[in-house]
């Protein structure tokens, strides 16, 4: 075993030591969610969903994908909130990316029935993401991000090569002109609460991911005792495997917290 599986195996047993059984407070009940509420994260919009809305609807789902401001994680949590305000029953909140950290706040809410995380960021409450990411190798899209002033943004080569790898060119070049700018505020935000700890979790993996590190995203997951998949895809696994997130998303529609 080398340095690295040691630290990553360690920094899971740690947590799962911490956390302990999740499942057994998130017990299953009759009925399943009808709602579906997604959020994007950096570098996009909410027309990253659009390769997964069709799957949810023709599983007769009522789904809204979230414009997420991108401006501090106040106001972010507070504009998926609105959304979650409008749904009409159970809801599985997903997140891809960055928005990790909206679910986990949001995610809190009566009408959230269950979490996903797509290649996304798991903090507990309060938790400084930052330091919990630098104990794993920095990602090399990190390195893409250029600034004007206050908003943030990755360049083309990065977007192409370490945000969008496993999709053909045309593709992740269109997508790359639909980028939302980020304020530099929002990375500065912590989430007050972990909606992990308290409703069924299911995380999908990015395997061969540049934009934030695979292991990371496992030690996440195991912490959580989410439900997890592993897919060979880049960051932006929403867009190459649609259908394998769908599924997830799917299977966490049948999930009900005792809270729910």
């Amino acid at each position: 075993m080398d340095r690295r599986t040691f630290n990553t195996a360690l920094l899971a047993g740690a947590a799962a030591a911490a956390v302990g059984p999740s499942f057994a407070k998130e017990t299953s009940a009759p009925g399943k969610a009808r709602n579906v509420v997604l959020v994007h994260g950096l570098f996009a919009d909410g027309s990253s969903w659009l390769e997964v809305i069709p799957h949810l609807q023709a599983a007769g789902l009522n789904v809204t994908s979230v414009q997420n401001p991108l401006t501090t994680l106040e106001e972010a949590v507070a504009s998926c909130r609105r959304v979650l305000d409008r749904q009409d029953g159970p809801t599985v909140l997903a997140g891809h990316s960055f928005s990790g950290m909206i679910v986990t706040e949001a995610g809190a809410h009566p009408n959230v029935s269950s979490v996903v995380y797509v290649a996304a960021r798991a903090p507990d409450a309060g938790e400084d993401y930052a330091a919990l990411a630098k104990r794993f190798p920095t990602p090399p899209a990190s390195a893409g991000i250029v600034y004007d002033g206050d908003e943030g943004r990755l360049s083309e080569a990065a977007f192409l090569r370490d945000f969008a790898g496993d999709l053909p060119t045309a593709k992740a070049r269109a997508l790359f002109a639909v980028q939302q700018p980020f304020r530099k505020a929002l990375l500065t935000g912590r989430t007050t609460q972990a909606a992990w700890r308290t409703k069924p979790s299911f995380y999908a993996v990015s395997t061969k991911d540049r934009t934030i590190d695979p292991d990371l995203q496992r030690f996440m997951a195991t912490r959580m005792k989410a439900r997890t998949v592993e897919l060979e895809s880049s960051h932006v696994s929403l867009i190459s495997h649609p259908r394998e997130v769908a599924d997830l998303i799917l299977e966490a529609t049948k999930a009900r917290s005792a809270a729910a």
